[in-house]
């Protein structure tokens, strides 16, 4: 995880460092900080590039990186496969190795067609005069641009925003469509910025023609000067989506089963086909789990209490997401090594649980008479929210899955005096450019789970504790893909499969846009580094080469028909009642949704975002 910037001036006076405020980029690389200033080159342009290092590979590489040859490299990124970093190797420097042995475009791109894992790049290579920058196809790594109104900033490309910036309107996140190419000699010569555009290819024209409305549509007509698609060709790392529709939508005995889906009913649907297709499934995202857990530094000395912290955090739930990725990092995290699961509750007003939520108090009490902190009957506590009870509830099946394991269950409890000053102080800028009121809601929730301050519960008794861990593993990209959301199930009862599949597609597509960047900045913020293992490009493939009847079945009820597929595979694992719970989106899970305007529109233009930047 690295912060990288660079500002090009296409006028005769160089960017002056001191007038920036680089505080959001260090935050997310607080290892090491460096600053490079080509002045005037060729008395036409001068670049300023900054990078920013969180060290989790290798031997602690500064950015930026700059070569005999005058060429400047920042790399924000994770290679897991595609191109060979040995564990003991920073992929950063095996990168910059690779790119500056190009002899042309086409090597450039054939380098970035083979990689899999997150990145954003920008690569300044002196002999072209040209400025390379993007972001992975799935846009899992924050990169965000500013055409300026004058040629002393005309272009600027940055993790995050700065902190105050004047313009941040103008802000925009790269369009994750493929890479681009800035040619800076001939931009000075005009005095303005021209952009090539090599998008990412499939094996048919449509793929190429999606993302070009795709840059269109972030309205940035006026800022991009000239768009075109150059010769060279870059591979998209994923298949295509089986679009297979079935001629005949067999009911069989779906309908049969009531709404009140229980374990036994999943286990009944497991047919031959879905066993070896949950085994397939847990096979490639095992593996997805794997590169991300694996290669981080960790003691030598595994025996001392010093060695005995948590490099992994899940963002959890309890719900069936974050339940796989915590059984398949146990398989792969060193047995004595702790993993932090962190459990976000904002607290809940006594007015708005009346009577209506009289099944709540019942839960809570349950879970709290199991945790030993119920103080009396009818005992109402505050944070014990939807998503506390079921990530309690997961942690004990977990506990059973392996009892030799150390689950540190953090309970982070958020009132909204702290969520308005942390909002006002960090949050607003680091979801910029976005800015719904959704964008606020999850951009909160997240950045307090991932920071990672709350309780521990040792020995019956609640300490403070604040997780180590430098990687965040996130369950998004399983909703996505296996038709999670409840939107999901209103288009397939409009339009069939061919609607959802339609759906299923747009989501993907729009991922970068939607939610990656945003959920990078926010994570990234607290020197962390988010993974993203269901959004790996060999799970994406396994899953996209299925029929979707396969994956999903929105004819049976919640909790059972979305993320079916899913649900077989925590089965199989030896997960319990997790896997039927029914998708509850972390704004509501974690109630931050109910401490705001409850008029509000989830689409609607945030006003606490907005007033916050300007004050």
């Amino acid at each position: 995880m690295c912060g990288i910037c660079c500002i090009v001036s296409l006028s005769g006076t160089a960017v002056n460092p001191s007038n920036l405020d680089e505080s959001n980029l260090r935050r997310r690389g607080p290892d090491s900080s460096h600053q490079v200033l080509l002045t005037k080159y060729a008395d036409k342009y001068s670049c300023f590039f900054s990078g920013h290092v969180l060290h989790l590979r290798g031997e602690l590489t500064p950015q930026p990186l700059q070569d005999s040859n005058g060429n400047i490299f920042l790399w924000n990124g994770e290679v897991f496969d595609g191109v060979d970093v040995p564990d003991t190797d920073n992929d950063t420097q095996v990168m910059f190795q690779h790119i500056t042995s190009c002899d042309n475009d086409q090597d450039i791109l054939s380098l970035f067609s083979k990689i899999h894992g997150p990145w954003a790049f920008i690569y300044y290579q002196k002999k072209t005069h040209n400025l390379w920058f993007g972001r992975d196809f799935f846009g899992r790594r924050s990169l965000l641009w500013r055409f300026g109104k004058s040629p002393e900033q005309a272009l600027c490309l940055t993790s995050v925003a700065e902190v105050h910036c004047e313009d941040v309107t103008q802000l925009h996140e790269v369009p994750a469509s493929g890479i681009f190419k800035c040619n800076l000699s001939s931009c000075a010569e005009s005095t303005s910025i021209k952009l090539t555009l090599y998008s990412w290819m499939s094996t048919t024209e449509i793929g190429q023609l999606e993302n070009e409305q795709k840059i269109v549509s972030d309205g940035l007509e006026n800022y991009l000067f000239r768009t075109e698609y150059g010769d060279g060709r870059l591979i998209s790392p994923v298949t295509p989506l089986n679009r297979k529709i079935p001629e005949l939508l067999a009911e069989s005995n779906s309908q049969t089963l009531s709404n009140s889906v229980g374990l036994e009913d999943l286990k009944m649907l497991m047919s031959e086909v879905h066993n070896e297709n949950a085994k397939s499934f847990i096979k490639v995202l095992s593996s997805a789990v794997r590169k991300r857990v694996l290669c981080l530094p960790r003691g030598k000395n595994v025996v001392t209490s010093e060695a005995k912290r948590a490099s992994v955090a899940i963002l959890f739930s309890g719900g069936i997401d974050s339940m796989m990725l915590a059984a398949l990092a146990d398989k792969h995290i060193p047995s004595e090594e702790p993993i932090d699961l962190l459990n976000v509750a904002f607290m809940m007003k006594i007015e708005n649980t009346k009577i209506q939520n009289s099944s709540l108090k019942k839960k809570q009490a349950s879970v709290s008479s199991h945790q030993g902190d119920a103080k009396a009957p009818g005992y109402f506590n505050p944070f014990n929210v939807p998503d506390r009870i079921t990530g309690r509830m997961g942690l004990e099946e977990l506990k059973c899955l392996n009892p030799s394991r150390i689950w540190n269950f953090v309970e982070i409890n958020v009132q909204s005096e702290e969520l308005e000053q942390m909002r006002q102080q960090y949050i607003a800028q680091l979801v910029q450019p976005l800015s719904t009121v959704l964008d606020d809601s999850i951009g909160c929730a997240i950045w307090f789970a991932s920071r990672g301050i709350g309780m521990l519960r040792c020995s019956d008794e609640m300490k403070p504790y604040t997780s180590t861990s430098k990687v965040v593993l996130t369950g998004i990209g399983a909703d996505e893909q296996l038709a999670g959301y409840s939107r999901h199930r209103v288009k397939f009862n409009r339009e069939g499969y061919r609607g959802l599949l339609e759906e299923l597609s747009m989501e993907l597509g729009r991922i970068s846009s939607r939610n990656l960047g945003r959920d990078d900045r926010i994570i990234g913020d607290h020197g962390k580094e988010a993974r993203f293992p269901f959004l790996d490009e060999e799970v994406v493939s396994f899953l996209n080469s299925l029929p979707v009847w396969e994956k999903t079945n929105l004819l049976l009820a919640r909790g059972l028909g979305e993320k079916l597929l899913l649900r077989m595979a925590a089965v199989t694992l030896g997960l319990g009642n997790s896997s039927v719970l029914p998708k509850r989106a972390i704004q509501f899970g974690s109630r931050i949704a109910k401490m705001e305007n409850r008029n509000e529109k989830a689409s609607d233009k945030c006003s606490r975002l907005q007033t916050d930047l300007i004050q």
